[in-house]
C-alpha cells in the first residue's frame, strides 16, 4: 500500500515536468495510439547500457532499509538499483523521458525519508490516510482499465475496415472543384454626407443587388467556358474588394468539405458548372473537374481511427451505461430539490476516468 501512495504523490509532483505539445486531432492517415502514446517506452540514453540491472542508481546514506526499527541511523544505507528504479518509473508512466526520470530521482529520497518518518509516527494508521489511499487506488485502477479498454478498441479487424469502406462509398469519393466567390455586398466608399435611415437601407440593398446581378452574369460566362481564375479576379475587382482574391482551384475534397447548403454541387456531372449558390457569406459558382474514389489502402488508417473510436465508445458504454446515481442537491447547496438523478455512464473519460464540474 505504501508504494501505491508513493506513486500517487509522484504523479502530482511530476505532472509539471511532462513537456507535452497541445493535443491536436489525429491525422486521417495516421493510426492513433492509445492514451497519447503514454505506454510507449522512451529509449534510455546510450550511457545507460553500461549500468548493470543490479547496480545502484541512487544511494541514500543515513536512511535505514525498510523494516528497520528507526527510519534513520548514522550507519544505515538505502540503495536503489537500476532495476528497482525502472520498475517505479514504468509504474508511473512508461514514456517518462530521461530528463523527467532525473527529476524523479531527485524527488524520490525526500519522499522516502518523509514517508518513513510519517509511518514511525503512525500517520499511516489515521483514517484520513486510509481514505486517501482508497481514493488513489480507485483512480489508478480506473486509469489502468481505461488504457486496457483503449488497447482492446484499437484491435480493429481488417475485415471490419473493408466492410465499412464498401458500405460507405460516398464518404471516400473525392471531388476536384473550382469555385468563384462573389461577395454579398459591393464595397463602396462612404457617402459624402449622412443619409437618412431609408436612404441608407436603399443604398445597402442596391449594393447587394449589384453583386447578385454580377454573380448571375459570371455564372453564364463560366458555363460558356471562361476560366474561373480570371472570373474570380473580376468578381473581386467589381465588388470593390481591396484584398487578393482566393484561389479558384479548390483541389480535392469530400462531401463534408463544403458548407451546409452547398451539397447540391456533388450531383454535377464532370465539366458541368453549377447554378449560383447563395448564403449569408455571399454567392458561389462551382465547376466539377473530376471525381475519383480514394483507395481502401489510403483510407485504411482513417477508417481504423473511426472504428476504434466507435468501439471505445461502445465498450465504455457497456461498463458505465447501466448505472445511474442520485445526488442530494440540498446537501451541496446546488438546487432546491431533495435529489436529482445523474447518469453515471459517460463513454468519454480522461486518463484517470474522473471528471469534475463546477
Amino acid at each position: 500500500m505504501r508504494n501505491l501512495w508513493l506513486i500517487c504523490l509522484l504523479f502530482g509532483a511530476l505532472a509539471w515536468g511532462q513537456d507535452k505539445p497541445t493535443a491536436t486531432p489525429p491525422d486521417k492517415n495516421t493510426t492513433s495510439k492509445p492514451d497519447d502514446d503514454d505506454d510507449r517506452p522512451v529509449p534510455p540514453p546510450a550511457s545507460a547500457a553500461a549500468v548493470a540491472s543490479n547496480a545502484p542508481v541512487l544511494t541514500i546514506k543515513g536512511l535505514c532499509p525498510e523494516g528497520a526499527a528507526k527510519p534513520s541511523e548514522a550507519g544505515c544505507v538505502t540503495v536503489i538499483t537500476r532495476e528497482q528504479f525502472e520498475k517505479l518509473a514504468r509504474a508511473i508512466q512508461p514514456s517518462l523521458t530521461p530528463v523527467v526520470k532525473k527529476q524523479l530521482l531527485s524527488l524520490y529520497p525526500r519522499l522516502l525519508i518523509m514517508s518513513r518518518e510519517a509511518e514511525a509516527r503512525g500517520l499511516d494508521k489515521e483514517e484520513y490516510f486510509q481514505q486517501t489511499i482508497e481514493f488513489a487506488r480507485m483512480q489508478i485502477l480506473t486509469q489502468r482499465l481505461t488504457r486496457r479498454i483503449q488497447e482492446e478498441a484499437g484491435k480493429v479487424p481488417d475485415q471490419d475496415i473493408a466492410d465499412y469502406y464498401e458500405k460507405h462509398p460516398d464518404d471516400f469519393r473525392e471531388y476536384s472543384l473550382e469555385r468563384i466567390y462573389i461577395p454579398r455586398v459591393k464595397q463602396e466608399p462612404p457617402p459624402s454626407q449622412k443619409l437618412s435611415d431609408q436612404a441608407e437601407k436603399d443604398r445597402e440593398k442596391n449594393a447587394e443587388d449589384q453583386m447578385t446581378e454580377l454573380a448571375n452574369a459570371l455564372r453564364a460566362r463560366a458555363a460558356k467556358g471562361e476560366a474561373f481564375e480570371a472570373l474570380q479576379k473580376e468578381a473581386y475587382q467589381s465588388g470593390g474588394m481591396k484584398s487578393n482574391p482566393p484561389n479558384a482551384t479548390m483541389g480535392k475534397l469530400r462531401r463534408n468539405g463544403l458548407p451546409p447548403g452547398h451539397d447540391t454541387i456533388f450531383s454535377l456531372k464532370t465539366g458541368e458548372v453549377s447554378q449560383v449558390v447563395s448564403d449569408a457569406g455571399g454567392h458561389y459558382i462551382y465547376k466539377l473537374d473530376a471525381t475519383e474514389m480514394e483507395t481502401l489502402a489510403d483510407a485504411k488508417a482513417e477508417i481504423h481511427n473511426l472504428l476504434q473510436s466507435q468501439r471505445l465508445h461502445g465498450l465504455m458504454e457497456k461498463i458505465q451505461g447501466p448505472f445511474t446515481t442520485e445526488v442530494n442537491d440540498q446537501y451541496f447547496g446546488t438546487g432546491t430539490s431533495n435529489a436529482s438523478s445523474v447518469r453515471t455512464g459517460k463513454p468519454e473519460s480522461n486518463s484517470t476516468g474522473l471528471e469534475f464540474k463546477k
